[in-house]
């Protein structure tokens, strides 16, 4: 039972070691700067290209993040196989996560019918469960307790930016401000935790035989 348990810790850690590079908090950064700079296009492109044009920017991050993890980190942490319970957990993350974003994808068509009837701070509530939500699923399947932060960031950043939008006059709601925050903050601790990770593990090498 006691080597269960030291295996079930040793695979936890190992898991936490090859995942936690900081390139999770770069990839969360990109998709906030996508909240805060959308709705300054707005005006001039519409809400949906407003929206659309970060599909390249986006699916570029995740392209540059791939090649990272595949040619620079791997190398430091090698090819790491998890237990069935560990790949378990991350199918139920992808199936719990696929819900979250279908039932996003619902509120936010009832949200777009009945925009003009609803408040502003209706839609900060909508907005601010689904991703505090979508952030503590992500933290607890994923092992992350860092994303629990992060969700109650981006989960309060609504209200937040709803308020300066009511009571200082910021322009769209506030998501330039509140959003634009917490994309520098992901991205700030993304590097810092990624160079970290770096500096800890190094690339081995061999060296020649001394004669």
């Amino acid at each position: 039972m006691a080597e269960k348990l030291d295996l079930k810790n040793a695979e936890r850690k190992v898991f936490r070691a090859a995942s936690h590079d900081g390139l999770w908090d770069i990839i969360i950064a990109g998709f906030a700067l996508e909240f805060a700079v959308a709705p300054l296009l707005s005006p001039a492109l519409g809400d949906l290209w407003s929206s659309a044009i970060f599909a390249p920017f986006l699916i570029i991050l995740l392209l540059v993040i791939w090649l990272v993890r595949k040619y620079v980190v791997k190398p430091r942490t090698g090819v790491v196989k998890f237990g069935k319970q560990r790949i378990g957990r991350l199918k139920k993350f992808t199936l719990v996560m696929l819900i979250v974003n279908v039932l996003a994808l619902i509120l936010g068509v009832v949200a777009a019918f009945y925009f003009h009837a609803l408040s502003g701070q209706v839609i900060a509530i909508i907005f601010g469960l689904i991703l505090l939500v979508g952030f503590s699923i992500a933290a607890y399947f994923l092992d992350y307790p860092r994303l629990y932060f992060y969700g109650l960031l981006v989960g309060i950043a609504p209200f937040v930016g709803e308020w300066l939008y009511s009571n200082h006059g910021a322009s769209h709601h506030g998501f330039p401000i509140t959003f634009g925050f917490i994309s520098g903050v992901t991205f700030l601790a993304g590097v810092i935790t990624f160079v970290r990770f770096l500096r800890k593990n190094p690339v081995e090498t061999s060296t020649a035989a001394q004669g």
